[in-house]
């Protein structure tokens, strides 16, 4: 978990809450699209240095809600994006980069090549 001491503590202005949200899809990542459904969202707002942030977190944590809305009340300060960006939000980066390469790797050496052999006129 990230270090907050050094920046103000966030005013909550609208308490993490969880409730559906429709999640919408393309027909081949390209096509109309449809509603594939409702999912769970749990979403936040505070206030920090007199910016408010938003965050709308897939799932049921109320903590990350809270600290998503807090990066983003945050972010919105320039005197404060620098260091934020070194210390957490490209860390988080390359924590997500490595996992999904992780993720890649071992879905591809489970792959199967399937092919067809022809074995004459019989």
């Amino acid at each position: 978990m990230a270090d907050f001491s050094d920046y103000p503590a966030p005013e909550i202005v609208r308490p993490a809450e969880t409730g559906t949200v429709m999640a919408e899809g393309r027909a081949g990542g390209t096509g109309a699209r449809f509603n594939i459904g409702e999912v769970t969202a749990t979403r936040c707002v505070v206030r920090v240095d007199g910016r408010l942030g938003f965050s709308y977190a897939l799932g049921r944590d109320r903590a990350k809600a809270e600290l998503a809305a807090t990066l983003d009340a945050l972010l919105q300060n320039p005197e404060r994006q620098e260091a934020l960006l070194t210390k957490i939000i490209t860390p988080l980066a390359q924590e997500e980069k490595e996992a999904r390469e992780l993720a890649s790797r071992k879905a591809a050496a489970t792959k199967v090549d399937f092919f067809t052999l022809i074995r004459g006129d019989e």
